[in-house]
């Protein structure tokens, strides 16, 4: 039951550099099976270039242990599972340091919504946690890490459709979508938006984009009545 996910969850994890995404081993890519009792991810510490779907790694949801593989787990598996147990509707998630959007989380800035094509993909900033607190770094980082990012939906009334993405602070990029590949892009188009904020920021410290922009660019690819693209035959 396993093995189509981790052709897919291989694939988009070779993405990562092809992308511009990672340096060396810095990210991973997950995806959780349809009845959600398991996800395939990244062997921890394994070269892209070297990676085949049977290195992938099969985890429990449950209790995060490992089902099938030889290699141990990405160490970023429980934030994984707590984003996929706390967001049902996440297919995959991807984790990066992309150099634009981490300078944003080591800021502790979210990214502005400034222009178009941020609006595209992102009805909003996409946010930036808080920081962590000694207790919950010193037992179950990766547990809390996941939580920070639920709590910072939660409480900020984020839809994790509307912005599939987000920023933790002084660490780096959670990204999502439908499943591993579409994770991937959310986390490319973040790094873009990222990098263009940056610049644009640069230039104009006052740029603003007026909400119903903001609000016209995500319906016409993301709403009732979208209209961007060629649409289902």
């Amino acid at each position: 039951m396993f093995e189509e996910i981790k052709e897919r969850v291989c694939l988009a994890n070779k993405n990562l550099p092809q992308l511009g995404l990672v340096c060396w081993t810095w990210g991973n890519v997950s995806e959780v099976t349809p009845d959600r009792h398991y996800l395939v991810i990244k062997p921890s510490g394994v070269e892209y270039d070297d990676m085949s779907p049977t290195d992938m790694v099969v985890v429990r949801m449950s209790d995060g242990a490992v089902v099938e593989g030889n290699l141990r787990a990405s160490t970023d598996t429980p934030t994984h599972i707590e984003l996929y147990k706390k967001f049902p509707q996440v297919g995959g998630i991807t984790h990066t340091h992309s150099i634009n959007a981490t300078a944003f989380a080591q800021a502790n800035v979210s990214v502005p919504a400034l222009g178009t094509t941020h609006a595209d993909y992102f009805h909003g900033a996409i946010p930036c946690t808080r920081g962590l607190r000694p207790d919950e770094v010193n037992d179950g980082y990766e547990f809390h890490t996941g939580q920070v990012i639920v709590e910072t939906f939660r409480e900020h009334k984020i839809s994790p459709d509307e912005i599939p993405g987000v920023l933790v602070a002084n660490h780096g990029v959670f990204a999502w979508g439908k499943d591993a590949l579409e994770s991937v892009y959310h986390a490319s188009a973040l790094e873009i938006v990222a990098e263009t904020a940056l610049k644009t920021l640069f230039l104009n410290k006052q740029s603003r984009l007026s909400q119903f922009i903001l609000d016209k660019h995500y319906s016409r690819k993301h709403g009732k009545g979208a209209y961007y693209g060629q649409g289902k035959k």
